[in-house]
């Protein structure tokens, strides 16, 4: 009885695994690069709406500067990986501990390297967001919203105006393709795990008591600040793991790119799905995702530059006045219940 009901349990989630391997099988065979591009653009979504999720949808301290912790992502482990040759021609002026620094190292086939400077990004980052944190988790409501867009414009200056470790507004280039579909949703099945387990944990269920009223959380003894600094230094951990994936995949990046468009495609993805649920995450990164690809598809077709922009942003507005809770809302597609009807 316990076998059969641990199978029913894990049977859904393991069927979806087995699934997408096949698929990431098929399009690593096939080398259709379009494709392959696609899907890990999908991927590292995935992991960026989930992780905002987990901020924003968990705490109801809503974020407008989590591209900020995925742009120092990119730049810190795209320095650490950055070939020593590249490195002297491209940032001279670094400073000797880090100048002599490359992460190339392999465990047989597989880059431990590029794993190491990813985890190392991600946890420098990381203790940036308690830092800042511990001052901002303090706010509620457009407050706080309005701290962490300053925070995504504080980093954007600081990457512009420090040259000698991101070359400032000219592109950083030449850093190594490292990213391909396994990296990219190997870490996004992991994130989407965590989130999930975060969710269903004590402390994902103080976060959520805190959201709907933080008087009445604070009057059944839940601590607020906890959660909501917990929730902000994770989310914090898996966008600088996005942002390095993201760095190691076109390998060429400047400032520009992380900043409000990137910001609202995001925060787009989000909302449709529904704050708050984990499956909503899933379903409003790929609905938003093909969208703009059928978009940008009809935009080449049409000469209508700019419409999939206008379009994304109609739905956006769509969705916060009719369905303010988007397509799921807080509720999950249970996968182990799925799979038990069948």
């Amino acid at each position: 009885m316990t076998a059969s009901f641990s199978w029913r349990r894990v049977g859904g989630p393991l069927a979806a695994i087995l699934a997408l391997s096949v698929v990431l099988t098929i399009l690593q065979a096939s080398g259709l690069a379009f494709w392959q591009g696609l899907f890990v653009n999908l991927g590292i979504f995935l992991i960026l709406v989930l992780s905002l999720n987990l901020s924003n949808g968990f705490t109801g301290v809503f974020s407008l500067g989590h591209i900020g912790f995925m742009a120092l992502g990119a730049y810190a482990s795209a320095v650490l990986t950055l070939p020593l040759r590249e490195k002297g021609d491209y940032l001279p002026n670094l400073p000797g501990w880090l100048a002599g620094v490359h992460f190339d190292f392999y465990l047989g086939p597989f880059p431990s390297g590029f794993l190491a400077a990813t985890l190392i990004a991600a946890v420098f980052v990381s203790l940036i967001a308690l830092l800042v944190g511990l001052v901002l988790m303090r706010l509620s409501g457009h407050f706080v919203a309005v701290a962490t867009l300053g925070f995504l414009v504080i980093v954007r200056v600081v990457l512009f105006n420090a040259d000698n470790f991101t070359r400032g507004s000219r592109t950083f280039s030449n850093v190594t393709p490292y990213t391909n579909l396994w990296w990219v949703w190997a870490w996004a099945l992991l994130v989407l795990y965590i989130v999930w387990r975060i969710k269903r944990s004590s402390f994902g269920r103080a976060m959520l008591a805190q959201r709907e009223d933080r008087w009445a959380a604070q009057s059944i003894g839940i601590a607020v600040m906890p959660p909501r600094l917990l929730a902000f230094v994770i989310s914090a951990f898996f966008t600088a793991v996005a942002g390095s994936l993201y760095a190691h995949f076109i390998t060429s990046f400047s400032p520009t790119v992380f900043y409000f468009d990137l910001t609202f495609r995001v925060i787009t993805m989000l909302v449709v799905g529904g704050m708050g649920s984990v499956s909503g995450s899933v379903i409003g990164v790929i609905l938003v995702v093909g969208l703009a690809e059928l978009l940008r598809r009809i935009e080449d077709a049409t000469l209508l530059y700019g419409i999939s922009q206008i379009i994304l942003a109609m739905i956006f507005i769509f969705i916060i006045v009719f369905r303010r809770e988007g397509l799921l809302g807080q509720r999950e597609i249970a996968l182990d219940r799925w799979f038990e009807r069948r």
